[in-house]
C-alpha cells in the first residue's frame, strides 16, 4: 500500500521541481489560450445579401464541437467526491502513520479536490506556521502538512500531492512570491486567513484547467 514518508519541506522541494519543468509550464499556460476568433468576412461582400441557411447547425460554430465541449468541461467546477468526514479532534493529534489504513480502497482524486480536503483540514484542525514542523502539539497543520495529512486520510495519491503542490506554487508565482510554499507559510505576519485564501485561489485555478 502506498504510504507517504515525505516531510513538508521535501514535498515543497518536489513540487517546485515539478513546477519548473517544461511540461508543467505547458500545462499551466496552455489552458488559458482562448479559441481563435472567427474570421472576418471577405471584402466586397454585401452585408444586405441574404445568407443561405447552413446545412447543419455545426456550420454556425467557429471552432470544432469537441473543442467547445472540452472548454466547457474545464470551466465547470469539479464535482466533489463522496463526502467523508475528517476524524475528530483526537484524529488531529494522532501520529500520521495511524491514519494510513484510511487509504485502503480509496480512488485517486484531482489536485483541486485534494486541495479542497487540505483546506478542510486547516479549517477544522487549525493552521500553524512553526518552522519545519508538519503540525504543532494541538494538531494544527502548515499548508504542506495539511496536504500530506489529506493524502494519509485517503484523498489523493503521492503524485496528486506533487501536482497539487505545483499548482500552489503556480498560484504563488502569479501573486509575485518567488520562493517555496514553506517560507510563504512561515512569513512573519502570515495568518490562517491568508492560507485559506491561497488554497481557494489555487483550487479555482486548478479546477478551471481541468485539474
Amino acid at each position: 500500500m502506498e504510504t507517504a514518508r515525505l516531510t513538508p519541506d521535501q514535498l515543497d522541494t518536489q513540487a517546485s521541481l515539478l513546477h519548473d519543468t517544461q511540461a508543467w509550464q505547458q500545462i499551466v499556460t496552455g489552458w488559458e489560450r482562448s479559441a481563435p476568433e472567427p474570421g472576418l468576412p471577405a471584402p466586397g461582400l454585401s452585408h444586405a445579401a441574404p445568407s443561405l441557411p447552413p446545412a447543419d447547425w455545426r456550420d454556425l460554430l467557429s471552432v470544432p464541437v469537441d473543442e467547445l465541449i472540452d472548454e466547457s468541461l474545464r470551466a465547470m467546477p469539479v464535482a466533489p467526491p463522496r463526502e467523508r468526514r475528517l476524524p475528530g479532534r483526537l484524529g488531529a493529534v494522532l501520529p500520521e502513520r495511524l491514519h494510513a489504513w484510511r487509504r485502503i480502497g480509496q480512488p485517486d482524486v484531482r489536485p483541486s479536490t485534494h486541495l479542497g480536503y487540505a483546506r478542510q483540514i486547516l479549517t477544522e484542525w487549525g493552521w500553524q506556521n512553526t518552522p519545519y514542523r508538519l503540525r504543532n502539539a494541538r494538531g494544527a497543520r502548515c499548508v504542506c502538512g495539511a496536504m500530506l495529512t489529506a493524502h494519509r486520510l485517503g484523498y489523493g495519491s503521492l503524485d496528486t500531492v506533487d501536482r497539487a503542490g505545483a499548482w500552489l506554487i503556480t498560484e504563488l508565482r502569479s501573486q509575485g512570491w518567488t520562493g517555496l510554499i514553506g517560507p510563504w507559510n512561515r512569513q512573519p505576519g502570515r495568518t490562517a486567513s491568508d492560507a485559506l485564501a491561497l488554497l481557494d485561489a489555487t483550487i479555482r485555478r486548478a479546477s478551471l484547467a481541468g485539474h
